[in-house]
């Protein structure tokens, strides 16, 4: 019975995808917006709603923190996954400029996810 749960949910999760993006396009063509900015925010969207979705589970269970690293976990590793796929690539040109920017934002988000950790 497991089996045929598995295999109805991965034909109805193909025919939904399906359905999504048929529908953005047709969307994407009628309002004039570019069909890779849709298909864009599409896939931005359809990767980041388990995230949410574990996020406000674990908010009204009453598990901050889960929520919190949730994001936190998430955010690090598409950053990193997308930086490193990108540098395997084509090798990435990073100026002292966006270093000394990026390192005030970069300490200030991990001071604020410790405080609010109690850390």
């Amino acid at each position: 019975m497991a089996v045929l749960f598995l295999v109805a949910g991965l034909v109805l999760l193909v025919a939904g995808a399906e359905g999504l993006v048929r529908g953005a396009s047709q969307i994407a063509t009628g309002v004039g917006i570019s069909p890779l900015v849709v298909g864009l925010t599409v896939v931005a969207l359809g990767t980041s709603a388990p995230e949410g979705a574990v996020s406000v589970g674990a908010s009204l269970g009453g598990q901050p923190e889960m929520a919190l690293g949730n994001v936190v976990g998430s955010n690090i590793f598409n950053v990193l996954l997308t930086l490193g796929l990108t540098a395997l690539l084509r090798p990435l040109a990073v100026s002292a400029r966006l270093v000394r920017l990026e390192r005030g934002s970069s300490g200030t988000s991990s001071s604020s996810c410790s405080a609010r950790n109690g850390s």
